[in-house]
């Protein structure tokens, strides 16, 4: 066999063989969502599926709500040609947790923590070290999703010892695409381009700016990591409970676990209507207020947890989030998706924060030769005792912060979202899981 012929069939094998446990975990996602939603079609309305053998009554809560799934019958799921390290990090997805013999059982209680990171190694330091001096997090499942691949923060997390840990990448990361969609495509436009007078491709946002891959990355992770958590990974696909998020430049304090554990229980009686808890504030400069009261208040974005029935309300809205002009996944939430709603979006939190932000650099800032972000990385949280023990109180009132303040309905958007392209590939995260057939873009 020619030397070229011998190349291009052990490159194909390599593919196939990187492939496959792709292909198993999309087949088997694909199962489970239409048996599920075989079993809501039957029963209707409230009642319960079918719970997975050995499952704990606490983990059988699944419901005909919770389970339905909004599709569009006419949309074309197209998801990007994946490269090699692409398809080798899909495989690497489908691992099981590590430290499963050091933690073997969870309890029931347990919450699961999504902890989303980028490439600022002496923050994520910082998260990880925070997060094991945590009371209880020895019960976690701790998934952390990358956006991109960077060996040192892979080796970070691969050093991580004190709970169940889980690694996930988002395959479709820009960061992973140097000469192509979702990275720079020969031909694009750039900054202000008019591309009827240049010739290049691509839609400009309501600002004339045309897309750059390190800012649109952002909401496509975010976007990615909700519909793969929920949907798409063999350890939550099932889990209806609350699930934690935090990021890598967010201090977590050694209540943080028990308190969100409390708030979780709490929120049902105290605040029926609240559909979040939070660890901190929505302002994050703030502190939180000291009161003998709990807070409910709009939904911050620093140690936030909410169950599927929520997501399944947020997933709805794709359409909405999608094609919203805003980088931030964040404000987009709270100026097009939260106000969809109906209702003011209430949070649930404590009266004191039990995480903290503590970057300084924007999280795509030092990634460069230019316009580097000066941080020494050192997290300057001052934890006092009251900090380092649960501090929430069954029998505290509510108080409600009716003024929500910050973005609202009706804000256009700072832009950076406006490239038709991106648009569809974040609709087709929405629909990877729930479809069979995938073309490439």
């Amino acid at each position: 066999m020619p030397a070229a012929a011998s190349s291009s069939h052990h490159h194909r094998a390599r593919l196939r063989s990187r492939t496959a446990p792709l292909l198993l975990l999309v087949v088997l996602a694909v199962f489970v969502v239409t048996e599920l939603l075989r079993s809501s079609s039957r029963g209707g309305g409230f009642t319960a599926t079918a719970r997975r053998a050995g499952s704990s009554p606490a983990k059988a809560n699944h419901s005909a709500a919770a389970r339905k799934i909004l599709l569009d019958p006419d949309f074309t799921l197209r998801l990007p040609r994946q490269s090699p390290l692409s398809l080798s990090l899909s495989a690497r997805n489908a691992l099981p947790p590590r430290n499963t013999a050091r933690f073997p059982a969870l309890p029931d209680s347990h919450l699961k923590i999504v902890l989303y990171v980028h490439n600022r190694p002496r923050y994520l330091r910082l998260v990880v070290d925070s997060l094991s001096r945590v009371e209880g997090i020895g019960e976690a499942l701790l998934i952390v999703s990358h956006d991109g691949y960077f060996p040192e923060m892979d080796k970070i997390v691969q050093g991580i010892d004190f709970c169940q840990v889980k690694q996930i990448f988002a395959p479709y990361s820009p960061h992973l695409f140097p000469d192509t969609f979702p990275g720079v495509s020969p031909g694009d436009c750039q900054s202000k381009d008019n591309a009827k007078e240049k010739g290049c491709k691509g839609d400009p946002d309501q600002y004339g700016n045309h897309r750059s891959p390190r800012i649109v990355s952002l909401k496509h992770h975010w976007w990615w990591m909700m519909n793969t958590v929920w949907d798409g990974l063999q350890e939550t696909m099932d889990f209806d409970g609350h699930i934690l998020f935090i990021e890598e430049d967010h201090y977590i304090f050694p209540n943080a676990y028990r308190n969100a554990q409390l708030l979780v229980d709490l929120k049902p009686k105290k605040c029926p209507g609240c559909y979040a808890i939070n660890l901190a504030p929505s302002d994050v400069k703030a502190k939180g207020e000291g009161w003998e009261s709990l807070v409910a208040e709009k939904m911050g974005n620093i140690g936030y947890a909410f169950n599927r029935t929520v997501w399944r309300k947020i997933h709805a809205k794709a359409k909405q989030f999608c094609a919203f002009d805003e980088y931030n996944w964040d404000i987009t939430m709270w100026a097009t998706v939260y106000p969809s709603f109906g209702a003011p979006v209430y949070s649930l939190r404590g009266p004191r924060r039990s995480a903290a932000h503590f970057g300084k650099c924007g999280l795509h800032q030092g990634q460069g030769s230019s316009n580097v972000c000066v941080d020494n990385g050192s997290g300057d949280v001052e934890l006092e005792e009251i900090d380092k023990v649960p501090n929430i109180k069954d029998d505290w009132p509510v108080h409600i912060i009716q003024r929500q303040e910050g973005y609202q309905a009706g804000f256009k958007g700072w832009g950076g979202w406006g490239d038709r392209r991106d648009r569809k590939l974040c609709l087709s995260f929405a629909y990877m899981y729930h479809v069979k057939d995938q073309s490439p873009a």
